[in-house]
């Protein structure tokens, strides 16, 4: 996109004999106001300014962001336009697939193909396909990395092709990171430089991703956070991100963290404060004089668990900090000038006590944050290591062999000791070596996710930890699987140059891949012996990762409990072995000279830690991005097919033409009401998007497993549900699918199971719905607080209208997941002073939704109720449409549709 100046509006910069142009919040009359606007607000500020004229945005928007800061709140809608959208390939390939889909029927209404084509610059980053097959072996980073290519190569095939066919639009190859790490090391830039007429003009960085950990880049003083691919698309094509100016709550730090405390303990307390505060649809900004002792990595630790904290992002305003990053991470030094000089001109520099106008406050004292893990099945869950082994018997009812004061107590004041199950556990065999496991095993150790491995100082600290164990004569438990799987490629080049690699691959923490594996269910099978043993006795075993997710199903089928802690903690579990030892006193194990070894014999000094860390330097990150798009030999040498339009193969498993435009008109027809719908579910509260659209496992008897069959895919070529998102026969079938979830239309049954009126059938969610579909019947799901949560997984909407579910009905909504659902054409409803607890719902009931004809944005709707027996009531509900905008997307049929129309 070029952009011609508003010259009223613009300021020069002149850095070594260059001129740079860029708008100039200043020159506006409200400058003066605006000043005193938190940064993030300020970044959205320049937005508007400099899109002035276009669709949608004039002065009274810009006039709204001085009027913000009369009671720090707005209900201006605006159009926020980012200057980028990255992407991963779990929801990149259907978004690949959507633009394909999108040329197909432009080609059909008579348009000209090459329209669909991406307006904004696009990464697609492959980073979500690796898992762990092999493990603890010299070998295990080259067999995952076959066992990769091998499973994905259509997938990777339809990417050449969108990489080759799409302008603006780049794909940085499997084997080099993770998409968040990659963007904070190489492709984040703070400052944008925009092509135009004359001088270059310069503006904030800004993106929008398709994956919600995507706030990372906050960290940099980059504004960006997660929306649904779908919404993504729309943006790559030019569509702004419609939205409210946000509340913004300002998180005051002081202070410095405490010698053995680590960033991750730091994110996971900011997390358990944030989440009880409540900031769900708000931006978190970070200020204080706290933030001069606290490094970017750290910051990118706390930025990245913004979904987990629930906010829309956690951004950290521009620094010296900043600039050391961009320094270390080998940028070119006369941008580095240039983001100094552009962010202190316009007024997104930090300075000492700054304190701009918040919406509402709260602060951290840093040296108050104690050594803490989060579990087992929230990441705003966090628990004190002391409080660990209790914790993990109140999940499981199981009793727990622990010392009295670290005992918790459940709501009624009564120690959690559970049921009494034998506490002799299930003898296995492993490598010719008998074992036992019991309940509260640790079975998988992971160090990975981009959350903690894009922060040398806790992955340093991990690997001290390692050398200081291995020196004791200390070993990984022997059925713990453990990992080690890097945000790219760097952080291995600083382990090896510390000389910190040979311990942790002692203690099995072998390179497994360059990807989000583990965080992402991505844990591959446990050895046979294990899963056996834990299925024979039913056994709550645990996993500890170093990531931000650790959702039920998430990680791993046969896993129950799961828990995000730093890495130096996940090897010291791997050590130990057990969540039932308290690793503030009770030993890790014995060492070589016999005698017992803690935590605290092994924990590495802050000195010893700062030390490997100014390790690293900036000739590694200049090393590894030199060649960052080029891929090794094996992607290079995929064969890809020419033409504007894709070549669908029709047997394919991966890639299938999906249905979304197959029949729509160049004109919308008119919203209908929804006329005696039926229940397809009733949820409980948190239900995440991993619940609605699984990543992980597909089982052979599921209706997506019944589908590969019939098509000739062994199990052991099933793949996940994550890597199959390019075809939507495997995904509808998904939806609903995840082993944990539970209908409430049903007593006591775990997963995606349903039942089906008036017959009374039970039956899987999918083929339920393929049988209202035949009746002519349209679906309604009815959920308690916090529908959708997590991931910004499109296809949790998708496959949810695909299903035939026009509305879904909740206590409250997370807001990609609600963005989501507009975008495809799902209506979102939100409760008033009712549930579906509240209102007795069985499943059997009729429902009735009118006036959607004169739908308005929070128009509050009535709901007909019709019992079994006849009898009728009505509820109020709330649209939960918030915006023009997506009122238009949903008379549309959905964002895409709306889009296509308008380039028609």
């Amino acid at each position: 996109m070029s952009f011609r100046p508003n010259a009223p509006f613009t300021g020069t910069l002149t850095l070594n004999q260059q001129s740079y142009l860029y708008y100039s919040l200043q020159k506006l009359p409200d400058g003066q106001a605006l000043a005193r606007l938190p940064k993030s607000l300020k970044v959205l500020a320049e937005n508007l300014l400099r899109h002035q004229g276009q669709d949608g945005v004039g002065p009274d928007d810009i006039a709204a962001m001085a009027d913000w800061l009369n009671g720090g709140t707005s209900e201006r809608e605006i159009a926020f336009r980012p200057v980028r959208v990255l992407m991963q390939d779990f929801t990149g390939v259907p978004a690949v697939v959507d633009l394909a889909a999108m040329r197909e029927a432009v080609k059909r209404l008579g348009g000209e193909v090459e329209k669909v084509n991406p307006l904004s610059a696009v990464d697609l980053v492959i980073d979500h396909s690796v898992m762990v097959d092999a493990f603890a072996d010299d070998q295990a980073f080259a067999t995952n990395v076959d066992l990769e290519m091998a499973r994905n190569g259509e997938r990777y095939a339809f990417l050449r092709w969108g990489q080759q066919t799409f302008d603006n639009f780049r794909v940085v190859p499997p084997g080099t990171g993770i998409c968040h790490q990659v963007n904070l090391e190489y492709l984040g830039q703070t400052v944008w430089r925009l092509p135009g007429e004359g001088d270059p003009l310069v503006c904030p960085d800004t993106l929008v991703g398709t994956d919600s950990h995507t706030t990372m880049i906050n960290a940099l003083g980059v504004l960006g956070w997660g929306v649904g691919g779908i919404e993504a698309e729309a943006a790559m094509l030019g569509q702004p991100v419609s939205m409210l100016i946000p509340e913004v709550v300002g998180f005051k730090l002081s202070g410095r963290l405490r010698e053995g405390i680590t960033a991750t303990d730091l994110v996971l307390t900011v997390t358990e404060m944030l989440r009880k505060k409540g900031v769900v649809g708000k931006f978190v900004e970070f200020y204080g004089d706290g933030l001069a002792t606290l490094p970017l990595a750290d910051r990118a630790t706390i930025a990245n668990m913004a979904p987990e904290y629930g906010a829309t992002c956690g951004f950290f305003p521009v620094d010296e900090e900043t600039l050391r990053y961009l320094r270390l991470t080998g940028r070119d030094d006369e941008h580095i000038e240039l983001v100094e000089a552009y962010c202190k001109a316009q007024g997104l520099w930090r300075h000492p006590g700054d304190e701009p106008v918040f919406t509402d406050t709260l602060s951290l004292d840093m040296s108050q944050v104690e050594a803490c893990l989060a579990g087992p099945k929230r990441p705003q869950d966090r628990v004190p290591l002391s409080r660990v082994p209790a914790a993990f018997g109140l999940n499981s009812q199981i009793r727990v062999e622990a010392p009295q004061q670290s005992r918790l107590e459940d709501e009624g004041g009564q120690t959690a000791v559970g049921a009494d199950r034998s506490l002799e556990g299930t003898e296995f065999t492993l490598d010719g070596q008998s074992h036992r496991l019991q309940d509260g095993a640790v079975v998988i150790a992971a160090i990975t996710s981009c959350t903690n491995t894009s922060n040398p100082s806790v992955l340093m600290a991990a690997g001290l930890l390692a050398k200081a164990a291995v020196e004791k004569g200390l070993a990984r438990a022997p059925w713990v699987k453990s990992s080690l799987a890097p945000g790219s490629k760097v952080v291995t080049d600083y382990l090896k140059q510390a000389g910190l690699m040979p311990y942790l691959e002692r203690l099995g923490f072998y390179l497994v891949g360059y990807g989000c594996t583990t965080c992402i269910g991505n844990s591959g099978p446990l050895p046979e012996p294990i899963e056996q043993a834990i299925r024979q006795e039913d056994m709550t075993v645990a996993s500890v990762l170093s990531g931000n997710r650790n959702f039920e199903g998430r990680i791993h089928p046969l896993v129950k409990t799961n828990w995000l802690a730093s890495p130096p903690l996940v090897v010291a579990y791997a050590l130990a072995g057990s969540m039932k030892i308290d690793l503030s006193q009770d030993p890790l194990g014995t060492g070589k000279d016999g005698k017992p070894v803690y935590l605290k014999d092994i924990w590495p000094s802050q000195q010893a830690i700062h030390k490997a860390v100014e390790q690293v330097n900036s000739e590694m990150f200049r090393k590894e991005y030199a060649e960052v798009f080029e891929g090794d030999a094996r992607w290079q040498a995929i064969q890809v097919a020419g033409g504007s339009t894709f070549e669908w193969q029709p047997d394919s498993s991966y890639i299938q033409h999906p249905p979304f435009f197959s029949t729509m008109a160049k004109e919308p027809e008119p919203v209908r009401d929804i006329e005696d719908a039926r229940l397809l579910a009733i949820l409980g509260d948190s239900v995440t998007t991993d619940h609605i659209s699984p990543a992980g496992n597909i089982k052979a008897s599921s209706p997506a497993g019944k589908y590969l069959q019939s098509l000739g895919v062994a199990e052991r070529d099933f793949n996940s549900y994550g890597s199959r998102r390019g075809n939507h026969e495997v995904m509808m079938r998904g939806t609903f699918a995840n082993i944990r979830i539970r209908n409430l239309m049903l007593d006591g049954v775990e997963g995606g199971e349903t039942r089906h009126y008036p017959s009374g059938e039970q039956l899987a969610i999918y083929d339920a719905a393929m049988r209202y579909r035949e009746e002519g019947i349209p679906l309604v799901v009815v959920a308690g607080k916090e529908y959708g949560t997590g991931s910004s997984r499109d296809w949790a909407a998708k496959g949810t209208r695909l299903l035939g579910v026009h509305a879904v009905i909740a206590e409250s909504f997370e807001r990609i997941h609600r963005s989501n659902l507009i975008g495809m054409g799902v209506l979102p409803l939100e409760f008033i002073g009712d549930s579906a607890a509240g209102l007795g719902l069985k499943g059997d009931e009729r429902l009735g939704i009118r006036g959607l004809n004169a739908l308005t944005p929070g128009k509050t709707l009535t709901v007909e109720i019709t019992d079994a027996d006849g009898k009728e009531r009505a509820i109020q509900v709330r649209c939960r449409i918030d915006t023009g905008e997506e009122l238009t997307y949903y008379r549309h049929g959905g964002i895409l549709h709306y889009v296509i129309r308008k380039m028609l």
